[in-house]
């Protein structure tokens, strides 16, 4: 999607409905077994980016990053 395409609230709600569709397909039918699956996605996925913002923390104090100044 680009800077200038308007927004287009239908389309995100067709997508997040095909989306919730497929993961509940995933996990049989069951939508508690979905939400779950998908709690468990968003963990792992936080535990990720903590381990990546320390990364580049720890390569920022080494000198391994610039400030930007534009």
């Amino acid at each position: 999607m680009s800077d200038s395409a308007a927004p287009n609230p239908q389309a995100d709600a067709d997508r997040l409905e095909a989306a919730a569709d497929q993961a509940i397909a995933a996990c049989g039918g069951d939508v508690r077994d979905a939400l779950k699956a998908l709690i468990v996605a968003n963990e792992y996925l936080e535990s990720e980016v903590c381990e990546l913002m320390q990364a580049v923390s720890h390569a920022y104090a080494r000198g391994r990053f610039k400030p930007y100044n534009g």
